[in-house]
């Protein structure tokens, strides 16, 4: 075991007593795309003793060209993400628990998927998960690193209750519809990606460590550009999250879609909704269109669009923006 991470030991700002944290600790990873292929490989080939990876999505082709954890054989199986990313970690690190979670995170889980967790690690696509998480953080006094990337640059800061300004110190409100850029409009570049994971894979040691150099300021990176800036973030003295109001996770909603950053899709989430058999609904469905499934989704083709469904009743409606026409095709085919 020693001999596992003998380099990292030898290194003088972690050592035995450092390996020894990593060790004893419990990471939540909190989306499994390009950012979270990074920082979950990182974590694994730490030591990190115990890791949890929360994915909602399944893999494409798309994919491949920044999401390093995946190939084109867990394409043609069908897997989720995050069952293929532990599957992956566990033939690189057998000595750790790694738990690989098909759920998308909301307010009705995300307690219960972060409990007892010491650090959470942003690798999400959007601001409402990333505000959801700054509220569990504030609640629980628990310590999260946010990263983003677009095009060829990125952002990274760490968010430590009572020491840093929140996120929601930076950003008081979700952005408008269209303001942000996003990757269908920007696109994004792996070296990007890689490089913000990197950055926060190396704070995620630190905080894990409590080594003293962790960094209290915002990281903004250009790898095309060749630009690393460093900026002060200063709390908001009228921040509700800081304030211990937490409007984001005690929101109330019924059926809840998000547009999928990258993908002509839109998410379906019904919280009041537990389970889905595939098997009564493939019966279901079988004269409707085309259909295929196991143990982790269903897929369902009728016209020109695509559900892609879970077990725990959660849909993906592939081929359109429209999230009213996905929350259509959700009621029509899958029932509310």
């Amino acid at each position: 075991m020693t001999d596992r991470y003998s380099r990292q030991i030898i290194f003088s700002q972690i050592g035995n007593e450092g390996q020894q944290r990593l060790l004893g600790s419990f990471v939540v990873v909190a989306g499994c795309g390009a950012l979270g292929t990074v920082t979950a490989s990182a974590l694994v080939r730490a030591g990190v003793g115990r890791i949890r990876i929360i994915d909602r999505d399944f893999i494409e082709y798309h994919n491949l060209q920044r999401q390093l954890l995946f190939n084109e054989e867990d394409i043609n199986d069908q897997l989720p993400k995050a069952i293929a990313a532990q599957r992956h970690l566990e033939k690189i690190n057998s000595s750790i628990s790694i738990e690989g979670v098909v759920a998308d995170i909301n307010y009705s889980n995300i307690e219960g998927m972060i409990k007892d967790a010491d650090l959470i690690v942003d690798g999400s696509d959007n601001f409402e998960t990333r505000l959801l998480i700054n509220d569990v953080s504030q609640k629980y006094k628990m310590p999260w690193i946010y990263g983003g990337a677009i095009a060829s640059s990125g952002m990274t800061m760490n968010i430590i209750p009572g020491i840093t300004p929140c996120f929601r110190c930076r950003l008081p409100k979700l952005p408008s519809e269209g303001v942000a850029l996003t990757c269908d409009t920007a696109g994004v570049i792996s070296p990007a990606t890689m490089t913000i994971g990197a950055l926060q894979s190396a704070e995620a040691l630190k905080i894990l460590t409590e080594s003293g150099k962790v960094n209290h300021d915002v990281i903004m990176v250009d790898v095309w550009e060749d630009t690393f800036l460093k900026f002060k973030s200063k709390k908001r003295a009228d921040c509700p999250a800081c304030g211990g109001t937490y409007d984001f996770l005690d929101a109330r909603h019924g059926t809840v879609s998000t547009i999928l950053c990258g993908q002509n899709a839109v998410q379906i989430l019904n919280p009041d909704r537990k389970k889905v058999s595939f098997e009564q609904l493939a019966k279901q469905l079988d004269t409707l269109g085309k259909i295929s499934y196991n143990d982790f989704m269903l897929t369902f083709e009728i016209d020109r669009f695509e559900l892609v469904v879970f077990p725990d009743g959660r849909a993906i409606a592939k081929n359109t923006n429209d999230e009213a026409l996905a929350r259509g095709l959700y009621a029509k085919y899958i029932g509310m």
